[in-house]
């Protein structure tokens, strides 16, 4: 084996060769909307903002989604609580007709589900396929957001555009649990108005 061993080119792919190579910086808090910062529950961050632009409160992004959203979809309490005492409006609704509530019920947010009740948000808003908190709750297979929703009045007959109440879809989906909460709501009803 000569010099000319020296000069054989690696065959081995660098990261530049596979494309691997970072070409946009990660975000920092800077660069981040309110909307993201309100997401991952950076509440001296958002303070910041709203101290420096009140309308960012309830400012919705392109989906109609508002911060107080974004912190609810991520289950982000902290933020949740911040948000409202500094007047967000609960009750808005977003472009597909998603709410708040909609976004608590369907991950399982039971004490931000309790929150926003206590804030008199629709307990029966649907969204653009029918679904409502509670249909969301069900199916996500969430028991506490559906005693919290069923304490507070919510609408057992209503279905979805797929025809599914909250008892079938619960049967559908072979949610024993969940049946047997809301089994045990009817017979609460039943109950009282006799």
């Amino acid at each position: 084996m000569g010099n000319d061993a020296l000069f054989i080119a690696s065959t081995t792919l660098t990261n530049k060769h596979r494309g691997n190579e970072v070409t946009v910086l990660p975000a920092s808090l800077d660069t981040l909307s309110i909307h993201q910062l309100a997401a991952q529950g950076e509440v001296s961050q958002v303070a910041a903002h709203i101290n420096k632009d009140f309308s960012l409160l309830c400012k919705q992004d392109e989906r109609g989604f508002t911060p107080l959203m974004w912190a609810v979809a991520f289950g982000e309490k902290a933020m949740v609580d911040f948000l409202l005492e500094k007047g967000a409006d609960p009750k808005t609704i977003a472009r597909e007709r998603e709410s708040a509530l909609t976004l608590a019920s369907s991950g399982g947010y039971a004490d931000i589900v309790e929150c926003l009740l206590k804030h008199g948000v629709d307990i029966n808003t649907y969204d653009w396929n029918g679904g409502t908190p509670l249909l969301y709750a069900v199916r996500g297979n969430h028991v506490k957001c559906v005693e919290a929703l069923l304490a507070k009045g919510a609408d057992m007959t209503v279905e979805s555009e797929s025809g599914y109440t909250p008892m079938a879809l619960a049967i559908a989906l072979g949610h024993k649990r969940i049946q047997k909460v809301l089994e045990d709501h009817i017979l609460k009803l039943y109950k009282s108005k006799t």
